[in-house]
């Protein structure tokens, strides 16, 4: 059974982030990482071309203990015997560190992540079952509402106005719930001949 997991989101953007390995596994991470601002240092003692991109710091050695130092993120992409190398390193530090399709040393997942439209959502089974969450991920992409940007606009306004009004929070769902329906009923108006 999965590890019990408390849900997180990390703002990376000109924090450093430390990937440990240098092959395919660490260059699946890596468009996500410059996605968000994070200045990447690699280090591996082979490194493939797919990791060479403008922007990342590569270091083409064994791990060292100190290469964590001043990292605000660390995930290990490298062999099993490497990762558990840099999880006992942060482990006694207190930091998190994902290890990539080695549960048992991380103390971070990473999860299956949908973003759309300034959403972003992430889906976990706790490091025991990746290829469910990436399953999960693509229903879900196929599930959502093409016009979410829409849906995010509404929310950003009507978060505005509740905050200058001092609403509740208890009242916030259901009055966003009928913004949303008052929406396709303006939209769809024009549709069914109604003026």
């Amino acid at each position: 059974m999965g590890a019990n997991v408390y849900p997180v989101f990390l703002r990376l953007e000109g924090r450093r982030v430390l990937v440990v390995g240098g092959g395919t596994v660490a260059a699946g991470k890596l468009p996500a990482l410059l996605d968000a601002g994070a200045q990447v240092t690699v280090v591996a003692p082979r490194i493939a071309d797919t990791l060479r991109r403008p922007g990342v710091t590569l270091v083409e050695r064994v791990f060292r203990p100190d290469d964590v130092d001043g990292a605000f993120w660390v995930i290990a992409a490298a062999t099993p015997e490497v990762n558990r190398e840099v999880a006992r390193v942060l482990e006694g530090q207190s930091r998190f560190v994902n290890a990539v399709d080695d549960p048992a040393s991380a103390s971070a997942y990473t999860g299956g992540v949908v973003h759309r439209a300034g959403l972003t959502i992430g889906i976990s089974t706790g490091g025991d079952a990746p290829a469910l969450a990436g399953l999960i991920r693509e229903a879900l992409e196929a599930v959502l509402p093409h016009d979410l940007d829409a849906w995010l606009e509404l929310a950003r306004q009507a978060k505005r106005q509740w905050r200058e009004r001092a609403v509740p929070m208890a009242r916030r769902r259901p009055l966003l719930l009928q913004a949303l329906n008052d929406l396709y009923r303006e939209r769809d108006a024009p549709a069914r001949g109604v003026s």
